[in-house]
């Protein structure tokens, strides 16, 4: 079987950092976070008072206000990254085979608002109030189904729930159907919308969010100081595009994919393996897949979500698996964790590091804890050429995903 070449050609993004590649690369080259004190509801009940909110979404731009009736914020997001995406990329899709076109959108939870508001209503009103959209804006394919039914694209469409490796799992499946020739284009990546009271007290009674007051060290992966993660929203969307097919439409190429590593811990429903095991074996399966050698590896944007758990794991994968001296950074210290879009918005952070050779900073990080051995940037970002580099992300259930990413040389 001949293997295509696999390329992004555009991307989009709604974040707490930007809502257009732009301004979250700037705020991650500058060093501006987007976390802040909740909006969305009173928090005075809960320890919990901040979180990655989405500012100024640029709503009116593609959509009216009956779609906030029939879908739910997270595929308003998704669709919104995914139609970003495409202009990014100078894609018409009024000229390309839609039936070999398609959408790879994941999202941890789905339509979490949605679920939170109609069990409230029903509670309330009775169970004949349920609203009749209930189900479609809930459920967590709807993004990709969204996303298709609004673009006409009528291949693969499917969306894959592996909590927060949810995104890298869809780009990873999107690499795979069209390096094996199933696809010429898919739309990939993940969106997710849970800053609520549900979303919030349920991390919340896991005791898995940060209780720190001071916005910027909330969200600080690695810090001795570390006591959970921040919650995030938006979603990114990339144009994932075989080199073929992207060189006969004379597009501008962003970088290449050419690693993915999937695994499984089969250790605990909520924390990692504790010694990185499943993590590196991932690692290892996608530079293993790229063709290259550990010492290759430039730069590792980490899964890094200011849990101590996950990141004495995390940092014994990259050890493990790479070596001490990669530098390695988290930019959920920008953003939050966005859960199942983790991986979307890591993936345009990676990209544009390569593109930009420079390696964001883990904002918000002092002094590292005796446990980390990995090489992380913290302080102010590095200059750094950047062939080759890494994005992680692992997931409740021990679910570990690794995209490897390579500079494109024409």
């Amino acid at each position: 079987m001949t293997e295509n070449r696999v390329v992004i050609t555009g991307y989009g993004v709604t974040s707490p950092i930007g809502n257009t590649p732009e301004e979250f690369w700037n705020s991650l080259e500058k060093g501006e976070i987007g976390i802040g004190p909740i909006t969305r509801f009173d928090t005075s009940d809960i320890p919990v008072h901040n979180a990655g909110e989405i500012k100024d979404f640029p709503f009116d731009k593609y959509f009216v206000r009956k779609d906030k009736n029939r879908m739910d914020s997270y595929s308003l997001y998704a669709i919104y990254a995914t139609l970003e995406a495409l202009e990014n990329a100078k894609l018409d899709l009024e000229t390309v085979d839609r039936d070999r076109t398609g959408v790879i959108v994941s999202s941890g939870i789905g339509g979490l608002q949605e679920m939170q508001e109609q069990i409230i209503r029903m509670h309330e009103k009775g169970i004949k109030r349920i609203q009749p959209m209930f189900v479609p804006k809930a459920l967590s394919n709807m993004a990709a189904g969204n996303i298709a039914l609004r673009v006409g694209a009528k291949g693969v469409c499917k969306s894959i729930t592996t909590a927060c490796a949810s995104a890298n799992d869809a780009i990873g499946e999107a690499f795979r159907e069209i390096k094996f020739g199933f696809q010429d284009i898919v739309l990939a990546g993940g969106a997710e919308s849970t800053i609520n009271e549900i979303g919030i007290g349920g991390f919340n009674a896991l005791t898995a969010l940060s209780t720190t007051e001071d916005p910027t060290r909330a969200s600080i992966p690695f810090d001795k100081d570390r006591n959970g993660f921040v919650m995030g929203e938006g979603a990114a969307v990339l144009v994932v595009e075989s080199l073929e097919h992207a060189q006969k439409r004379g597009a501008t190429i962003l970088a290449e994919i050419v690693g993915y590593g999937n695994t499984c811990d089969a250790y605990h429903q909520t924390s990692p393996s504790p010694d990185g095991s499943g993590a590196a074996r991932a690692i290892k399966l996608a530079i293993q897949e790229a063709g290259i050698e550990p010492s290759q590896v430039d730069y590792v944007n980490a899964h890094g979500t200011s849990t101590p758990a996950n990141e004495k794991g995390e940092s014994q994968a990259i050890v493990a698996a790479l070596g001490k001296e990669v530098p390695v950074s988290s930019t959920k210290s920008f953003t939050g964790h966005l859960l199942g879009a983790a991986g979307g918005v890591e993936a345009i952070a990676t990209i544009e590091a390569i593109r930009h050779n420079f390696i964001p900073m883990t904002a918000g990080t002092k002094e590292l804890s005796e446990d980390i051995e990995a090489n992380v940037i913290y302080g102010q970002g590095k200059e750094a050429h950047l062939t080759y580099a890494i994005s992680n992300t692992f997931g409740f259930g021990g679910h570990n995903a690794v995209l490897a990413f390579k500079a494109w040389e024409d």
